[in-house]
């Protein structure tokens, strides 16, 4: 059984992989988000990740599709106490913003579709520079005062911003950010390495990386000339023309191959070896692409397989 790590400052105790509830109402319909679901927790996998905006970008979508999905499985299984769901504000088309009154609003309403009393982990999705921390955080605060919220976290947030938020929150004895969720992969290292890194070490958050794979592009699938049908592909395909993105897929085919491991599982496995980072968050559209995720709770490089790779990123 794989062992749980604990989630920042927090009492929550999570898988080494978070699952990523993006694809679901989505690229995996009900039935196949189910599927995935159940395969990932048979697997011991405890921690979901969606947002109330997902999947406003589908026409004909509200966006909290990916919720509804998650809410009724959660409610099929009976399983709400084995689960860590984390959740985000910000971005929802009718929740724009982060107006302590939209918070509250939004979380009423993320409430409802996961079909459940209390959010596990609730995050700030994009920042609003125009709305003072103290705004943002005294909302947050009276959520978890209220029992809906258990933890508070942040997403795409400036160093700046955060270090104002945590400092308040010390200030005036209210909730605290336990973890950032920041983008962060092999071929993305700008935004995240450097003082965010080094203030989320410092007061001792754990990091969620999210675009773990590089929309796809670090599972392997995405070579020069070839064509790929997904969603993503666009993305996925820009890196592998790079002439960093070659380097990077040759230093993972060959420390996949010295492990007989999946190339997204070594890509993973870079990740969570790096200082901060509690557990990268990845989705699966079918039950057939979990294994690969999953193998990142077993898989430790060598610290010369892990320097390899962040050499051939750099």
């Amino acid at each position: 059984m794989t062992s749980l790590r604990r989630l920042g400052s927090s009492d929550l105790e999570v898988f080494p992989l978070c699952l990523g509830g993006n694809v679901f109402g989505w690229t995996a319909d009900e039935e196949t988000s189910f599927a995935v679901l159940d395969a990932y927790t048979a697997a011991g996998g405890n921690f979901i990740d969606t947002a109330d905006s997902y999947t406003a970008w589908i026409e004909g979508h509200k966006g909290g599709e990916s919720e509804t999905v998650i809410g009724k499985w959660v409610k099929a299984r009976g399983n709400r106490d084995r689960v860590v769901i984390a959740t985000k504000v910000s971005q929802h088309p009718e929740f724009q913003g982060l107006s302590a009154a939209n918070i509250k609003a939004a979380a009423d309403a993320s409430l409802r579709r996961l079909d459940t009393d209390y959010i596990d982990l609730y995050y700030t999705h994009f920042d609003k520079p125009e709305v003072p921390v103290e705004e943002i955080i005294g909302a947050l605060d009276e959520l978890v005062q209220a029992g809906k919220v258990r933890h508070i976290a942040a997403s795409n947030i400036s160093p700046e911003r955060l270090k104002a938020s945590l400092d308040f929150s010390d200030r005036e004895g209210l909730a605290r950010y336990v973890a950032l969720q920041p983008h962060y992969n092999l071929v993305s290292r700008d935004t995240y390495e450097g003082p965010l890194q080094e203030l989320t070490a410092k007061e001792g958050l754990a990091a969620v990386p999210y675009f773990s794979l590089a929309a796809g592009f670090l599972t392997g699938k995405y070579r020069p000339g070839t064509t790929v049908d997904s969603a993503r592909a666009g993305r996925a395909q820009g890196y592998a023309e790079s002439e960093r993105g070659q380097k990077v897929l040759t230093a993972l085919d060959e420390i996949a191959a010295a492990h007989d491991a999946p190339v997204a599982t070594v890509a993973l496995a870079w990740l969570a070896a790096q200082p901060t980072i509690t557990a990268p968050i990845a989705s699966a559209r079918t039950v057939e692409q979990l294994p690969a995720l999953l193998g990142v709770a077993d898989l430790s490089l060598t610290e010369a397989e892990a320097a390899k790779l962040t050499a051939a990123s750099a």
